[in-house]
């Protein structure tokens, strides 16, 4: 059986073998692997390479057959090539960084620390475009619920608790608990278009755990702690929640079983008229506006590479303090489709 003759490119005309610069480049940009589209036209894979390399930072008629002059480039071809290799086959914990995923701030970090390269932001997100890249979710999560108790919560039981918070003049708080660690995957992370990447977990890591709690005037309420998060320490968040305060709080909290144990259950009839537990339906926390909260505190700690707890835990609570701070984007997660009903 014969052999494919393999394609000399060497052969074509100066237009034509601007035409398949041009194309290549821009199948690479939409969303095709630089991989795939060399094996397609059968090039070598460092020549595709060079080419969205001339590309990014020249610009399209840097691939016409006639080189335009620029500002000298900061990568070569060669370093593209592996910077594609390293975000697309590693993980940041790989090369010494305690986060997960691949944010614009870790690319550029990786890029500082291997080639003494320092790029802006915005440079790195047009670098990973050019490479076939799109920052995606890592991890999607199905949430089973019954639709009938979710719109039966909208439309029935939460008006009816914000009437009588209304008559008891009442705060009404919205509450959960999440944690942070050094592993997260929260957010997203830089990948080849169309190929949903899949993190690998540490056992070297660390983080910690917090409870919060948001209203719709935008008070924003949080306790940090080292220890896992159970009835005990809920109950002293509950404490802190209400001391200080004048006015009872009706507390909207998930079905969790440290939000139903015993000695949370007597400290809420033994504080009746200054606190009160309403339950959300089962499986639906996108009825939580807290979870906003910390979506957003999540989202501004993953861009910032961390080595140590101490790092972390400082990013973290400044980040938490910034939002007490905040009022106006706490009232904004009220606002959100999913929470709009709370509003």
């Amino acid at each position: 059986m014969k052999c494919k003759k393999a394609f000399d490119a060497r052969k074509l005309s100066h237009s034509d073998l601007e035409l398949l610069r041009i194309s290549a480049v821009k199948r690479v940009g939409n969303g095709e692997g630089p991989h795939a589209v060399a094996r397609g036209l059968g090039i070598n894979q460092r020549t595709i390479f060079r080419w969205l390399h001339a590309a990014h930072y020249h610009g399209m008629d840097a691939l016409k057959a006639k080189a335009i002059s620029g500002r000298p480039t900061k990568l070569t071809a060669r370093q593209m090539t592996r910077i594609a290799r390293i975000v697309r086959d590693k993980n940041p914990q790989q090369l010494k960084f305690e986060w997960a995923l691949w944010t614009l701030e870790m690319i550029r970090a990786m890029i500082a620390n291997e080639y003494n390269v320092r790029l802006s932001e915005v440079s790195v997100s047009r670098l990973m475009k050019r490479l076939g890249f799109t920052p995606q979710r890592p991890l999607y999560r199905a949430w089973q619920q019954d639709p009938v108790l979710v719109d039966k919560w909208r439309k029935r039981d939460y008006p009816k608790i914000a009437a009588r918070a209304k008559r008891e003049k009442a705060l009404i708080f919205f509450a959960d608990e999440s944690g942070i660690r050094s592993d997260s995957h929260a957010g997203k992370t830089w990948a080849p278009k169309g190929k949903t990447p899949v993190i690998q977990a540490t056992g070297a890591r660390f983080g910690f755990n917090m409870l919060s709690a948001v209203n719709a005037k935008g008070h924003f309420r949080f306790m940090i702690t080292r220890s896992r998060i159970n009835g005990s320490i809920f109950l002293t968040f509950l404490k802190r929640l209400i001391s200080g305060n004048k006015r009872k709080i009706i507390l909207v909290v998930d079905g969790h079983p440290i939000h139903r144990a015993k000695m949370i259950t007597n400290f809420v009839h033994e504080n009746s008229n200054r606190i009160e537990l309403v339950f959300l339906p089962p499986y639906a926390p996108e009825l939580n506006p807290d979870e906003l909260a910390w979506a957003h505190v999540k989202r501004k700690t993953s861009r910032v590479p961390v080595t140590t707890f101490k790092q972390m835990f400082s990013l973290a609570l400044g980040t938490l303090r910034n939002l007490q701070g905040r009022p106006e984007i706490v009232a904004s997660f009220f606002r959100a489709p999913s929470c709009a009903y709370a509003a």
